[in-house]
């Protein structure tokens, strides 16, 4: 499984080609996308919750692991994102185990890159 940070590298990446061929509708959609999880009224770890059970619901892998990263970024615990993934479980149904795999063992590399020193 590719780490946090090759996973980030990898969507930057694909994100810039995207971006570099798309129209107007395309880069509106991209910038709402980025601005609904801004600070507001939810602070940002609520929204990236959020987003991490629907990504679970609708059976994103690439969806999860980036709500995962920025749910870690912005202070969830393990116990709150295992909670989140349990309310994903109840509403999308046994269909989204798989996916619930992919978090647990994804969530894994997020702290294995956390615990380890800096080698710099």
């Amino acid at each position: 499984m590719e780490s946090a940070a090759e996973y980030s590298e990898r969507r930057e990446v694909l994100n810039e080609l995207v971006l570099s061929e798309a129209d107007l509708s395309m880069r509106r959609f991209f910038a709402l996308d980025h601005d609904v999880y801004r600070e507001g009224a939810l602070p940002k770890k609520a929204k990236e919750l959020m987003g991490l059970v629907a990504s679970t619901v609708l059976r994103c892998n690439d969806c999860i692991s980036h709500h995962l990263i920025e749910s870690v970024e912005h202070g969830a615990t393990k116990k709150e994102i295992v909670e989140a993934l349990g309310i994903a479980l109840v509403v999308g149904g046994s269909i989204t185990i798989p996916h619930l795999r992919h978090a647990m063992a994804f969530l894994g590399t997020i702290e294995q890159a956390d615990t380890t020193p800096d080698e710099r």
